[in-house]
């Protein structure tokens, strides 16, 4: 019976890469010379570093454009409350992956509302998709892709035909 699973997971070396090439573009720009500012990524956590609030926002788009040009989901981010210490702004950004029970539970429930002819189990941090033919299967992982999908960063592997 054909199957694949439904997680959501990054690769964390590409992770470290694209927080290595992040600080390395905020070290040429223009905008931020003279500034002290660094992104330093420790497990799953991404702390950044800057001598104003604004200059976060501003960190944290230049993170997105890099996680996004590694091949890592932007959605993965949680960004934390920015907080500033005199001189000096700091704010996390966790790195999330492994689907959390309530959202398994929403996807199963999407799937069951469907009407499609595949079977849902969670199992763990992911969800084991089956049915009987290949095309049902498919159909599923549209349906998650689509508008009506959940706003999660998921990926689709381990397909067994």
């Amino acid at each position: 019976m054909p199957s694949f699973d439904i997680v959501s997971e990054f690769d964390r070396h590409e992770a470290t890469n694209a927080v290595d090439q992040a600080n390395r573009e905020i070290q040429t720009r223009f905008d931020f010379r003279g500034v002290d500012a660094s992104f330093t990524l420790e497990g799953e956590t991404v702390s950044i570093e800057a001598d104003a609030e604004f200059q976060l926002q501003q960190m944290i788009d230049v993170l997105r454009n890099k996680l996004i040009g590694r091949g890592i989901d932007p959605r993965c981010m949680e960004i934390k409350e920015a907080q500033t210490s005199g001189v000096k702004a700091r704010q996390q950004v966790e790195l999330k992956q492994g689907l959390e029970q309530p959202d398994a539970k929403a996807i199963v429930k999407l799937l069951k509302d469907s009407k499609l002819k595949v079977q849902a189990a969670i199992q763990g941090d992911k969800i084991r998709v089956s049915g009987k033919k290949r095309d049902d299967l498919q159909q599923a992982i549209a349906l998650l892709k689509g508008e009506d999908g959940p706003d999660l960063p998921l990926q689709y592997n381990n397909f067994r035909d």
